[in-house]
C-alpha cells in the first residue's frame, strides 16, 4: 500500500505543479493548487484514500520522507509562501491550508458536507490569500 501511496504523491505533485505554474498571480496560484488538489481527490478516490486515509508506514515531515511526498507538500508550500506575512511561519501556514483542503474534500466525499456548496473551496482559499493593497 505504501508503494501505491508514493506513486499517488508523485502524480499529485505533478498536477499541483502544473496548476501552480500556469497561474498568473500568487492568489490565482493558490486557488489553482486548491482546485487541483480537490480534483485529484474526487477523480482518484481510492488512490487518495491510500495516500491520506488508510494506514501506511510512510514518514511524513521527517528527513526520511520519500521525495514524492516532499514534492507534493513543496508544491503547496510554493503556492502558500508568496501570500504569507512576515509574522507567518510558511510551513505551518502550508500545513493549515493542506488541513483545510483535506478536511473539505474528506467531508464532501463522505457526504458530511453538501456537494452543491462547493464554493467552500473558494472561501478557504480567499481566507488564506486576502487581497493585498
Amino acid at each position: 500500500m505504501a508503494a501505491v501511496a508514493v506513486q499517488g504523491f508523485e502524480e499529485l505533485a505533478g498536477q499541483l505543479q502544473a496548476a501552480r505554474t500556469s497561474a498568473s498571480s500568487a492568489r490565482e496560484a493558490l486557488a489553482a493548487v486548491g482546485r487541483a488538489y480537490a480534483d485529484f481527490g474526487e477523480r482518484r478516490p481510492a488512490l487518495y484514500d491510500a495516500m491520506f486515509t488508510l494506514s501506511v508506514d510512510l514518514p511524513f515531515a521527517r528527513p526520511e520522507t520519500p521525495a514524492p511526498l516532499r514534492a507534493a507538500f513543496d508544491e503547496l508550500r510554493l503556492a502558500v509562501t508568496p501570500l504569507a506575512t512576515a509574522d507567518d511561519d510558511p510551513g505551518v501556514l502550508t500545513e493549515t491550508v493542506w488541513s483545510g483542503l483535506h478536511g473539505l474534500l474528506t467531508l464532501m466525499r463522505s457526504g458530511r458536507l453538501r456537494r452543491d456548496q462547493h464554493d467552500r473551496l473558494a472561501l478557504l482559499i480567499d481566507r488564506f490569500s486576502p487581497p493585498r493593497g
